[in-house]
């Protein structure tokens, strides 16, 4: 992708990566027919809708800002948080794609860059609107307090805990190294947009342990859960019935603890790679 997108097109394609991501059936995460005690798969239908104007507009506002303004939005809608992690991948992308020329990655490192302590201030306002599980309390740049530091700055300070964090400071290497590569593979062999998600899913949580299921049930515990989504891959090729087996057994495994096993930070990367995916096929 080189070409600039209108303000409307990227907003869609923002809502339209969560609308996938959300109906996409992955080990442990809500999907149509497979609800949490308090949340449910219409949450995240209402939540990408509510995305929409914040993302149109985000050229004009900026990272923070359009974070800010899209949870904002959500909470109007829904009173649990469906969606901080996924604003908070889908700003930067938005503002990138709504920027001049160049390979979509470099125009991100430019937004990245460029992030100041006015971004920072509206994201903590954001996550403290939402108030997310297993936050816990930080050292330095609490999101509690006034920062001091700029957005990227802040996230290096919690990179080590949150996946999410980790993206702003490598250029979203999960993203672009595993994730988007794996959506790629599974369209090019004929998936949809959904069985591309999954196979991403599934690719990322192998990959890296999944930092929320770290933050509410210990890092061994998601080192686990990774170890388990390597095994469902080698359980046989994607579409095989030994794969859908092993994925279902996932599953059910992920779902024995309630939500304490969710590995919604993937889900969230996911999320971010198919509006990566989306923005470079338009």
């Amino acid at each position: 992708m080189s070409r600039t997108l209108p303000s409307a097109e990227i907003a869609v394609l923002a809502q339209a990566a969560c609308l996938v991501e959300a109906s996409t059936p992955k080990p442990g995460n809500v999907s149509p027919g497979r609800d949490f005690a308090d949340t449910r798969y219409e949450d995240f239908l209402l939540s990408a809708a509510a995305i929409g104007p914040a993302f149109a507009r985000s050229r004009e506002r900026g990272v923070g800002e359009t974070v800010l303004a899209a949870v904002q939005d959500t909470r109007r809608f829904v009173r649990v948080n469906t969606n901080l992690g996924i604003v908070l991948l889908l700003a930067p992308l938005a503002c990138a794609a709504g920027s001049e020329g160049g390979p979509l990655r470099d125009r991100l490192s430019c937004v990245l860059r460029a992030l100041d302590v006015d971004d920072a201030r509206a994201v903590h306002a954001a996550i403290r609107l939402v108030n997310p599980g297993g936050l816990g309390q930080a050292k330095a740049q609490d999101v509690r307090d006034e920062p001091t530091q700029t957005l990227r700055e802040t996230m290096a300070l919690a990179a080590q805990r949150d996946s999410i964090a980790a993206e702003y400071t490598s250029d979203y290497d999960l993203t672009f190294r595993v994730a988007v590569p794996a959506l790629r593979r599974a369209r090019a062999a004929g998936g949809t947009w959904s069985t591309a998600a999954l196979e991403a899913f599934l690719q990322v949580l192998a990959e890296v342990p999944d930092t929320l299921i770290a933050r509410k049930q210990g890092f061994p515990t998601a080192c686990a859960v990774s170890a388990r989504a390597r095994e469902v891959l080698a359980a046989g090729d994607a579409g095989s019935l030994a794969r859908a087996q092993a994925t279902e057994a996932f599953d059910q495994a992920l779902r024995r603890l309630g939500n304490r096993l969710n590995p919604g930070t993937t889900a969230d990367l996911v999320a971010g790679a198919l509006f990566v995916a989306m923005l470079e096929e338009s």
